[in-house]
């Protein structure tokens, strides 16, 4: 009987498919890369595509090249000699001088510019040491716990009995210096202690997690296993708090001003100008207007951009 599989055609052979390795397909460029996708890639992302944060981002800018070089917006300096003249006293805005002048004959404007350099400088100082030392000993409650725990606990309680505009008032008046540097570490003392609890909850919250008990397993030391693995992912709500408390002190500052226990003169602040024009407001409101103008501008971009950040680095917000 003859075999049937003689009859049956032997299968053509099927030539291999061009691949881009040999230059055969039309794709002859080299694979891309895959984007890693993060928390951090993903809020910066978000960011972007956010006009929320765009606006405040540049007013922000904005902000700190004016308090950078004040005298790339203006020829003229308040520190400069024959810079008031009783005889402008309260002129009204004009087309020489836009914001008029004050009780002394100062220009506004210039001082409004110039005045912009301390109530920075006030609420990114006093940002940057709140965050540290709220952050440091936050950390160290949340990792360490035990006794150590319960002492800063109730240690940084004390801070918060104290309002923080009365226990400005309070240690202010005890300094009595009223500079730059003296206004922010009033409101560090006492804006410390909310970082701080932030910091402690976040690490809390992550130093039981899979990968910390990992690296606890493998031997990591505890300054490795905090920086590398409970740092990175406890430090998102503490930049949402610090960026928006950034321009509640900012105002705090002014109003410290204000109350005369906070910038003096000769230096120049948003709060100390708007002190010295109060009993002439409605007489010539421009000695007030401005200042408060950029006061009230300056403080709601940084809270607009606080509830952006915050906006972008919340999982349960997506």
């Amino acid at each position: 009987m003859p075999d049937i599989t003689d009859k049956v055609p032997a299968p053509a052979a099927i030539p291999p498919s061009p691949s881009i390795e040999d230059g055969g397909g039309k794709d002859t460029g080299k694979a891309k890369p895959e984007r890693v996708a993060s928390m951090w890639s993903d809020a910066r992302h978000d960011l972007i595509r956010n006009p929320i944060f765009v606006v405040s981002a540049i007013i922000i800018l904005f902000l700190l090249v004016l308090a950078a070089a004040p005298g790339l917006f203006t020829e003229r300096s308040p520190f400069e000699k024959g810079f008031c003249q009783l005889s402008d006293s309260a002129a009204k805005p004009s087309s020489e001088n836009w914001f008029g002048f004050d009780t002394l004959g100062c220009d506004v404007y210039t001082r409004t510019i110039y005045a912009t350099r301390n109530s920075i400088i006030v609420g990114v100082l006093t940002t940057v040491l709140t965050a540290l030392v709220g952050s440091l000993l936050g950390m160290i409650a949340g990792l360490r716990g035990g006794w150590l725990d319960s002492v800063l606990s109730r240690f940084t309680e004390i801070f918060f009995a104290l309002p923080l505009m009365l226990g400005g008032l309070l240690v202010a008046s005890i300094f009595q210096t009223g500079n730059v540097v003296t206004v922010a570490l009033v409101l560090a003392v006492l804006g410390w202690p909310q970082v701080f609890r932030i910091m402690r909850g976040a690490v809390l919250a992550n130093k039981h997690n899979d990968y910390v008990m990992a690296a606890k397993a493998l031997g990591a030391g505890t300054w490795r296993i905090a920086m590398r693995h409970v740092l990175p992912n406890a430090v998102a709500p503490v930049i949402v708090i610090t960026t928006i408390n950034l321009g509640v002190y900012i105002s705090a500052e002014a109003a410290l001003s204000y109350l005369g226990i906070g910038v003096q003169s000769p230096n120049i602040s948003w709060g100390l100008m708007i002190s010295d024009a109060q009993s002439r407001f409605l007489i010539s409101p421009h000695m007030v207007l401005f200042p408060s103008l950029f006061l009230s501008v300056t403080v709601l971009a940084f809270i607009m951009l606080g509830d952006a950040v915050r906006d972008a680095l919340d999982p349960k917000l997506r």
